[in-house]
Formats: structure tokens, C-alpha cells, sequence
């Protein structure tokens, strides 16, 4: 199967989800995979689609504070992506098998690119399961399979099966700015387990380090990743065109 790698820039919540569900869109209709990495501006939270949100979260203390604010279209918790590379693959389903079996592939993938780096770094235990709706933050605790240190939870992903194919998408931490979760939580708020990325190699790590690591381990699985063509390329922008209303309504963000 042929995979393409998209390198983005900074972008806005709602255009980053709009991408992400326009790539599993195409990856259902072409049966090709994709492998995307992007940061945020401004910084996001994120929930899970199936995330309680008004309940959980202080909605008037987000406005107050002024930030933004989306809805993903995979599962999952609660994330603040700041000071971070987020990467997204989607491909046609049963490219890696099961969705338990594609979330430890792909995260096998993200170890082998990081331990590139010099990072103490494993997956966490596969017995530990899913975490509930209702147990914090994603960063509040690993599930088996992701990425984890002595320090903590390092990377957080969710994903959502759809039409033939596969969306897995999540946060490498190169900074810990997690706590922020915490503060705009109601109630009681679970203990944070998330490790940046710098913390564990005990230097500061910038997003191109960690894409070029990535860029080399993808090929050295899949051979050569090739660049979008100017087809696909429109495909694209017009099919995260048509996703952005969705992401950026507030009846979908709060829907829940």
C-alpha cells in the first residue's frame, strides 16, 4: 500500500480536525495511508468526541480565559495541545489489524522513532485497559500500548473507526503543560501522569527533530513516503473545507 507524509505548519483547532477527517475520508476512498504531523496556534483544548464536556468541564471559566476550544472526531479525553507535535494516521481499515492491534502498531512505530532521539522509553503494559469516560484527563493515565517513561505518559492518542478506515491521531508531549486540564475541571481532578518528551531526555526537543526521527523510521517500515500530488492535494483542502463548519459550531463542541 502506498503511504503519503504531510508535514504541516501551525494551524487553528477546527482546520487541524477538518485535515485530520478529510485524510480519513480520502484514506477510505483510495485505499492510501497517511501519516500527518502538526502544531496548533493558538494553543487548543481538545475533548473526545463522546466526552461529556459540559458536564466535566467549566465552560464559563474557558470562555473567561479565552481559550480555544474544539471538538475531535475520534474518542478519547480531554487534551491541551500546547508545546507539542501531533501526529495522525489514517489508512484504510485492517491495514494494521483490530483496533487494539492498530493502536500498538502504530505506537510501536512513534517508540522506534523517540528511542532514535535517546529517550528511556517503552509501551505501556497491554493488560492496562481503557481508561473511562469519566477517569480524568487522557493524560491522566496510560491504556496499554502507549508510549510511556519512567516519568510518566509521554504520548496520547484516540481513534475512530469509520467507512472502511481508520483515524488514529495524538499528542507526542515535548513539553508538560497538561495541568492545564486540571484547572478548568469540575469536581475532583485525578493526578496528571503525562512526561514531556524533554523531561525524559533531559534537553529541550523541538517539533523538526521529532518529525525528521519520524520521517526515518516510517521509511525504514514502508520504504520511501511520497509527497501529495497536486490531485490529492485539492482533494483535500476541499474535503477539510467541507469538515470546518462542524468543528468550529459551538452545538458540536458542547454537544455533549
Amino acid at each position: 500500500m502506498r503511504w503519503h507524509f504531510i508535514s504541516d505548519g501551525p494551524a487553528d483547532a477546527a482546520t487541524n480536525m477538518s485535515r485530520d477527517a478529510a485524510l480519513l475520508d480520502l484514506a477510505a476512498e483510495r485505499g492510501v495511508g497517511f501519516v500527518r504531523t502538526y502544531t496548533w496556534a493558538p494553543f487548543a483544548l481538545s475533548f473526545g468526541a463522546n466526552e461529556p464536556a459540559e458536564k466535566r468541564y467549566d465552560r464559563a471559566l474557558i470562555e473567561s480565559r479565552g481559550l480555544a476550544v474544539v471538538r475531535r472526531p475520534t474518542g478519547g479525553r480531554a487534551v491541551w495541545h500546547a508545546e507539542e507535535l501531533t501526529y495522525a494516521v489514517a489508512c484504510p481499515d485492517g491495514t494494521f489489524g483490530s483496533l487494539t492491534q492498530s493502536y500498538h502498531a502504530i505506537h510501536t512505530l512513534l517508540l522506534a522513532a523517540l528511542q532514535s532521539l535517546g529517550g528511556d522509553l517503552a509501551l505501556a503494559d497491554a493488560e492496562i485497559g481503557p481508561s473511562g469516560l469519566d477517569a480524568g484527563a487522557c493524560f491522566a493515565a496510560p491504556v496499554g500500548g502507549e508510549v510511556v517513561s519512567a516519568l510518566g505518559k509521554v504520548v496520547g492518542s484516540a481513534q475512530l473507526r469509520e467507512r472502511g478506515a481508520l483515524l488514529q491521531h495524538g499528542s507526542i508531549l515535548l513539553d508538560n503543560r497538561q495541568e492545564l486540564v486540571g484547572e478548568i475541571t469540575r469536581g475532583n481532578v485525578p493526578a496528571s501522569s503525562a512526561a514531556a518528551l524533554s523531561q525524559v531526555l533531559g534537553r529541550p526537543i523541538r517539533p523538526g527533530q521529532v518529525v525528521g526521527a519520524l520521517t526515518a523510521t516510517l521509511e525504514a517500515k514502508f520504504g520511501r513516503l511520497a509527497p501529495l500530488d497536486a490531485e490529492l492535494r485539492t482533494e483535500l483542502e476541499e474535503r477539510a473545507a467541507a469538515h470546518h463548519p462542524r468543528f468550529v459550531d459551538p452545538a458540536w463542541t458542547w454537544r455533549r
